[in-house]
């Protein structure tokens, strides 16, 4: 007998004594209910005991098909450890959205909760219970927001969706930071391809929902993204991530330049001033402008936009020079969805976000970011000279 066999009969047993216990204890639970339910809380009501009747429950220890649940004459009495026709605990749907928000298919949720439950659940019955969260994203999706925020960070990326069929599609994610210093995923949008105008209708239903001063929108160089931000926020400053210009001008250097060319960039916008940063920008040009002129024209094209972060508190510099703080966020959604090889539905997409962002924000809510509390003095200042004068 093989070492598996002799430990799946070692522990069946084991797993039949657990069950029993449960079953017993509930029992019991609910023999003492219905005592108390008729002689303490309702001794009006006439205690005309009607025996038992016996249903299945699905619990986290297996299934009982026996439970023997008390019953009075009248109906009266209803236990309140599961609904009248419920079959599973609670448990079990939330154990289901947990997993599929972890990014577990429906396909292998349903073989788990069979080799747990000893039955047969179908990958359409476990979509219908993540179906739940279906209400919570539409009430989600239309929830006001506050008026004020001192950053917003754009970014999308793209997950394989099946349609009439597979090719993958973008989701537009907003990530805030409240005046208070708190930061807050406030929207994602799925579908197509990503462009200024998708980017026009998430900030366009941001503005419907609330969204009226903003200070600072930090984006990469999507092309006609700066204008649309612009349309919606004219108040608003655009700070281009400073990270993807350098990653993209990598592309168009040979490997060896690279670390020298490197090395002068961070003098640019690694610097004190904004003055301080236009000096080592002329050295930088000097010393490369021979080689690359396409490197150099790129970069005096968008100097303003990736130097405006120096505007900002000294505190803050280092969180909005860059889009780091969304792409984290990015990753983790991409991360949930790895395993799937595409998601069958938008509905399907939409409920995996939607988790992992209930995750982040109830994570996030509990903690101000440090920087921001220290400089948000200074930004009330910004806010109050821009929007108020």
């Amino acid at each position: 007998m093989s070492n598996s066999m002799s430990e799946n009969n070692y522990f069946k047993p084991l797993e039949e004594l657990v069950l029993n216990f449960v079953k017993d204890h509930l029992e019991e639970i609910m023999k003492e209910e219905m005592k108390n339910f008729f002689d303490v809380e309702h001794p009006e009501l006439k205690n005309s005991k009607n025996g038992f009747y016996e249903r299945l429950l699905d619990t986290r220890y297996g299934r009982i098909d026996d439970l023997s649940v008390p019953r009075d004459r009248e109906g009266c009495f209803q236990t309140a450890l599961f609904d009248p026709y419920q079959r599973r605990e609670r448990w079990l749907g939330e154990t289901i959205i947990e997993m599929y928000s972890k990014g577990v298919s429906t396909r292998e949720i349903a073989q788990f909760i069979e080799r747990m439950l000893g039955d047969s659940y179908s990958a359409s019955t476990i979509s219908n219970i993540t179906d739940v969260v279906v209400e919570d994203i539409q009430k989600w999706q239309k929830r006001p927001l506050s008026k004020r925020y001192s950053v917003l960070y754009l970014d999308g990326t793209y997950l394989k969706l099946r349609r009439h069929d597979v090719a993958s599609e973008v989701i537009y994610v907003v990530v805030g930071i409240t005046e208070e210093g708190y930061k807050e995923i406030i929207s994602f949008q799925v579908g197509g391809q990503e462009s200024s105008l998708g980017w026009k209708e998430v900030l366009a239903d941001l503005r419907d929902r609330g969204v009226e001063e903003v200070l600072l929108g930090v984006f990469d160089g999507l092309t006609g993204l700066d204008a649309s931000f612009k349309e919606m926020f004219p108040k608003a400053d655009v700070q281009r991530c400073v990270t993807h210009k350098v990653r993209n001008t990598l592309h168009n250097v040979r490997k060896t330049d690279r670390e020298t060319l490197v090395e002068d960039l961070k003098k640019v916008y690694r610097a004190d001033t904004t003055k301080e940063a236009l000096a080592y920008f002329d050295d930088f040009k000097g010393s490369w402008q021979s080689i690359y002129p396409k490197v150099i024209e790129s970069w005096e094209d968008d100097l303003n936009e990736l130097l405006t972060f120096m505007k900002y508190p000294k505190e803050i510099q280092p969180q909005i020079y860059t889009t780091n703080t969304i792409e984290r966020t990015m990753k983790e959604i991409k991360k949930r969805t790895r395993s799937m090889n595409s998601l069958p539905s938008e509905q399907a997409v939409e409920k995996i976000i939607y988790l992992v962002t209930q995750n982040f924000n109830e994570r996030w809510a509990k903690r101000v970011i440090t920087e921001f509390a220290s400089a948000r003095e200074k930004l009330s200042k910004m806010f109050k000279k821009r929007y108020e004068a």
